[in-house]
């Protein structure tokens, strides 16, 4: 314990520490700590706007947005860098691996979901959202991480497939 202490006071002595790194809240208790990366305000606005930490989201709606931002980029890699990459139905193949691993990570959700999470505690940067502390909320959450994963891949899929026609009403 004392050697703790004294690693504290070494650590706060030094005075480029006691200009840019504070522990959160003044509290050293807490075990976090401020630095000027994650305290400042752009950071803490850009993260309070992510649907995970949005006011006035509903859990279903929460989901259906990180599951559509998931499902539409999950499909390039395994379309474009998987071992069918220069066959004509790389594109398909894509979209059955961007589906297949959507299954597994909402089943994984699924699982966390009955394991009875701990609370979710406040960082410097936001505080988590009530619909993160039910089991209710977690499975809405799931379920719409789903539907909107699978949406998001059959939209990068169909853009993919018909590129050619996008790009002859652009340019």
């Amino acid at each position: 314990m004392a050697q703790a202490v004294d690693a504290s006071k070494n650590l706060a002595s030094d005075p480029r520490n006691r200009e840019v790194v504070f522990p959160a809240g003044r509290d050293p208790q807490i075990g976090n700590l401020e630095t000027p990366i994650n305290s400042s305000p752009l950071v803490k606005w850009f993260i309070n706007n992510l649907p995970a930490y949005r006011p006035g989201l509903t859990p279903f709606r929460r989901g259906l947005e990180v599951g559509m931002a998931h499902g539409y980029w999950l499909f390039g890699p395994f379309a474009k860098l998987g071992p069918l990459r220069n066959t004509p139905s790389a594109n398909l193949a894509g979209l059955l691996g961007a589906i297949g691993l959507v299954v597994i990570l909402t089943a994984a959700l699924s699982l966390y979901t009955h394991s009875n999470p701990p609370k979710a505690l406040s960082s410097v940067t936001a505080t988590p959202p009530d619909a993160f502390t039910t089991n209710e909320g977690w499975n809405n959450f799931s379920s719409a991480f789903l539907i909107g994963a699978i949406g998001g891949a059959l939209v990068a899929y169909f853009l993919t497939i018909n590129l050619a026609l996008i790009q002859g009403l652009v340019g």
